[in-house]
Formats: C-alpha cells, sequence, structure tokens
C-alpha cells in the first residue's frame, strides 16, 4: 500500500497539532500532500481525485484563527470525494456531526443515553425563555465551537437578562446555540474516550480546575478570557499544567461510546462525558470528530496511537466509503440498552 502511485492527502487547518501525525508518515515512507484546509478550492466536475485518500482533520474551533469559512467549505468538499469515490477518514456523516452541537444531543436521545438538560436556540432573545425552565447555574454554548470556545455561564435569571439586553450574547458563527445546565462533574474530572475504526482506543480522567472553559476537552466555568485559548488541546496539556490520567471505562460506557461513532461514521474521535456529582448520572455532552491525542501518549495511555492511526490509514487506502448519511439511531438502538443511569 505504501507504493500506491497516488499520494494521501491530509486535510487540516491547525499548523501544529498534526506534527505527530507528519512524523509517522514521514518514518514509514508514506507518501501524502498536506492540504491547507483553509485556503482551499477543488472542482466540483472532477471525476478522479488526485489523491489516494483523504484524511479530513478539519477543525471546529478554526474561526478563532480566522478560517471559519473553512469549516462550511470542508461539508462541501467531503460530499465531493465521496461522491466520485474517494476514501475520506470522517466524511461527511462525521463532518456534520462535528460541527452541530444540536444534532449530537438528539443522537444521544435517540440511543437513549442521558444528557445535560438544554435547550436549542437561533437567537439571543430566547436565552432567558430557556433558561426559567432550566436549574441554575447554566451555561450557553455556541453550535460550533471548539475546544471549549464560545462558552458563557450564568448563575442567575438576572444575569442572562442583563447580558441579553447589553448584547453580550454572541451565538457564533452559524447564530445558533445550547442553553444548558452547567454540571459539576463528580470526582472533579472528565472523561474523553478516543476511538479508531470505530472501536474503543483508550481514555482518560482531564481534571478541570473550575477556573475556564479554556480546555480541550473540558466543561468547567467561567467565560473564556481570550479567543486565543480555542488554539490549546490535549497536545499541550503538560504545557498548560492540565492533569490527565489514563483509565478503563465500565463496559457498558465503552459499548455506548462505540454505537455513538457507529451512528455518525466517525473513523477516528472522541467522545467526552461526565459523572454528575448529584445524581451520579452518566451525562455524554460532546463529540468530536476531529480528535487530538494526549501529549507524551506512550507514557499516559502506554502506546503511540499515532502509530496506530497510520496502521489504520494504510488498510483505508482504496477502500470504499461507508455510506454517508449516519446510519438510523433507532435502528442502532432497538438492540442496545440504555447506559445504566448510574455508575459510582
Amino acid at each position: 500500500m505504501a507504493n500506491s502511485p497516488k499520494p494521501i492527502g491530509i486535510y487540516f487547518e491547525h499548523p501544529e497539532w498534526f506534527k505527530p501525525l507528519f512524523a509517522e508518515l514521514d518514518r514509514r515512507g508514506l507518501a501524502y500532500e498536506k492540504i491547507d484546509a483553509a485556503h482551499h478550492l477543488f472542482d466540483p466536475s472532477e471525476t478522479e481525485s488526485r489523491y489516494s485518500l483523504v484524511v479530513n482533520r478539519m477543525s471546529s474551533s478554526a474561526y478563532l484563527r480566522g478560517h471559519g469559512q473553512g469549516i462550511f467549505h470542508t461539508a462541501g468538499y467531503a460530499t465531493h470525494l465521496e461522491r466520485i469515490g474517494t476514501r475520506i477518514i470522517n466524511g461527511s456523516a462525521a463532518t456534520a456531526i462535528e460541527t452541530n452541537k444540536a444534532r449530537q444531543l438528539s443522537l444521544f436521545a435517540s440511543l437513549g443515553l442521558k444528557f445535560p438538560k438544554s435547550f436549542v436556540i437561533n437567537h439571543a432573545s430566547r436565552v432567558p425563555d430557556a433558561a426559567r425552565q432550566l436549574q441554575f447555574p447554566i451555561v450557553v454554548k455556541v453550535n460550533i465551537g471548539g475546544s471549549g470556545a464560545g462558552i458563557i455561564r450564568f448563575d442567575t435569571i438576572a444575569g442572562v437578562e442583563a447580558a441579553v439586553q447589553a448584547g453580550q450574547i454572541d451565538l457564533g458563527i452559524d447564530q445558533t446555540a445550547l442553553v444548558q445546565e452547567y454540571v459539576t462533574p463528580r470526582g472533579g474530572h472528565i472523561h474523553r474516550v478516543e476511538t479508531l475504526n470505530g472501536k474503543f482506543l483508550y481514555a482518560m480522567k482531564v481534571y478541570t480546575t473550575g477556573e475556564s472553559f479554556n480546555l480541550c476537552p473540558a466543561e468547567i466555568c467561567q467565560i473564556p478570557e481570550e479567543p486565543a485559548a480555542g488554539d490549546f488541546c490535549l497536545t499541550e496539556a503538560p504545557k498548560k499544567g492540565i492533569q490527565v490520567e489514563a483509565f478503563t471505562p465500565p463496559a457498558e460506557v465503552i459499548e455506548a461510546v462505540e454505537r455513538i461513532v457507529a451512528a455518525t461514521k466517525i473513523d477516528v474521535g472522541g467522545i467526552e462525558y461526565l459523572i454528575d456529582d448529584r445524581t451520579g448520572d452518566v451525562l455524554f455532552y460532546d463529540i468530536n470528530a476531529l480528535s487530538n491525542f494526549v501529549a507524551d501518549a506512550v507514557n499516559v495511555v502506554g502506546f503511540d496511537p499515532y502509530a496506530r492511526f497510520v496502521d489504520y490509514l494504510e488498510t483505508q487506502i482504496g477502500t470504499p466509503n461507508p455510506v454517508s448519511q449516519p446510519a438510523s439511531a433507532a435502528a442502532i438502538s432497538s438492540t442496545q440498552q440504555p447506559v445504566a443511569a448510574s455508575i459510582h
């Protein structure tokens, strides 16, 4: 497979996050080309791609770096590649769920999985209406966020109303947002489960400080101070002083995560959940088709996930794309039981 006449295309936007991937491809002598997702063009009339395989590494936080146009462009490019028969890792179905938190919550519901109580809005004027039906504190989350960006916490309805009146709530680049109950995570950490080829790869506990949303992954409190914080991800965790710890989730959680990635056609990605400190409920809250493996992975999880990722890429060269539309969540869940309501 390494002798394929066409290179692998690595479609990406962030300048730093994928250096370990490029290093592994170089180590194996695999031909690849870097594709700039922020300044891209394609010909929709072409019938054959110049690439043997395209790896979609577009980031939902790209708008924080002035590259928001790449988010919407990627949806069309992924659909085009699928139409002409080019295998794309994390294709149109994965892109659609990655860039839409409202879709994510609907999927969780269809699979019988719990998530924080939420409403979806398309105008800031509806934030108070949603907030009055929730238990405070609440958060407003933009539909297309990434790296903890675009999350604002409110502790009172008066604070919500004042922010709306002052025009301080920005619903993001697609003007859609979640109004959601803030949940204190049991143990002071959230959980991120990484998957590859539809199967569990590894999992981590990521310990939060309670002082910022500027983590990837993270669900903690305060307003992000600087948009540039969206550049941070787990590849920079040690540098930022973020504590991560490898662990193995309960079997029912792994089974639920694998159902999620099957339904969303995610080849490689991370699912995030927390345990509600009040109830012990397992609450899923985010689906990440852009999965940045943890820094110092060999020491943290015991192996190099990039090596396994490139192993997988080699098997996918020349293979057909899976069906681009997500599988029926109802069909997937019909033979499965929901995750147990409480894990202690």
